[in-house]
């Protein structure tokens, strides 16, 4: 019980986050936007807007912006992919609008430091149905949090993965899938990880909090047994890359040494990173960095 309090208690420190209910503009700014932002910047890769269909309950399809890399059009060269989640009160455009994810990529591309990948950013919150979907609804962070019931991360990959892999030209393996998300993501991409250990070889966890108390559902059972899952996962044959990522005043510090214990404890191979300040788009955007630097590398 008092471990449940402590979670709860986080959970309502981190409301006050840039990823919390705490608006320090106005709401509108948190809205779904254009697949491409306002600012001006075109990307160099190709940014397209792909509809895709839901198998289970609630919306019957569903918004996902898709980066494809600069020279996908020239050729018929496959890429590897990288799943990118937003956090609470995020949606297919907070990386687009909040962590400049084109820039961002096409910076590291131009100067060689990635191997090409199509960046893929899917919604992954909770919604009733088309109605409660319309225009990617925004959320507050508390709706989104205590909403998680394994509904939308159990069908990740029969959807999204699925979709993109139909409709794009993927390397539809394993090594050359990655998954990461921030805050909220970082909780879904370690479960959906976990739950589809054969999916996955990059698993990127930017502040995450790891133990979750779900809304009862049909898919409960998503967000149970963690531990018996990363066994599969880690043993006999761990991912590729598995990041770890937190700031040093992260309200989720501890959590994240909490998961580490257990990690170190059964010998789990990860890569670690902290870096200074708080639960921010920074750091984020930093973590994004690195793991785009490293995932894929041919001596891996």
């Amino acid at each position: 019980m008092r471990k449940r309090i402590l979670i709860v208690l986080l959970l309502a420190l981190g409301v006050l986050s840039s990823c919390g209910v705490f608006r320090n503009r106005s709401e509108a700014y948190y809205y779904a936007g254009e697949p491409v932002d306002e600012s001006g910047y075109q990307p160099v890769g190709n940014v397209v807007e792909a509809w895709y269909p839901c198998s289970v309950k609630g919306p019957t399809q569903r918004r996902m912006i898709v980066y494809l890399p600069p020279d996908y059009e020239e050729g018929d060269q496959r890429y590897p992919v990288v799943y990118l989640l937003h956090g609470a009160r995020g949606h297919e455009t907070a990386w687009i609008q909040r962590g400049h994810v084109f820039q961002v990529t096409d910076s590291i591309y131009s100067q060689g430091h990635a191997v090409p990948a199509i960046i893929v950013l899917p919604n992954v919150n909770q919604y009733n149905d088309d109605e409660d979907f319309e225009n990617s609804r925004y959320k507050d962070a508390l709706e989104s949090l205590f909403e998680i019931d394994g509904t939308v991360e159990s069908a990740f990959v029969h959807d999204v993965v699925g979709y993109v892999d139909n409709h794009f030209r993927t390397i539809p393996d394993k090594a050359h899938r990655a998954i990461c998300g921030l805050s909220v993501g970082a909780l879904q991409s370690l479960y959906i990880s976990a739950d589809s250990p054969q999916t996955f070889d990059y698993i990127g966890l930017f502040s995450p909090f790891w133990k979750v108390i779900p809304k009862p559902s049909q898919h409960i059972l998503f967000y149970s047994g963690i531990k018996k899952k990363w066994k599969t996962q880690f043993v006999p044959t761990p991912p590729k890359g598995y990041y770890v990522c937190t700031s040093d005043q992260d309200y989720f510090y501890l959590h994240v040494q909490n998961l580490r214990r257990h990690f170190d404890r059964h010998g789990y191979p990860y890569t670690y990173i902290c870096t200074e300040g708080i639960h921010d788009w920074y750091n984020w955007i930093y973590y994004y960095s690195y793991l785009l630097e490293h995932a894929f590398r041919p001596e891996d």
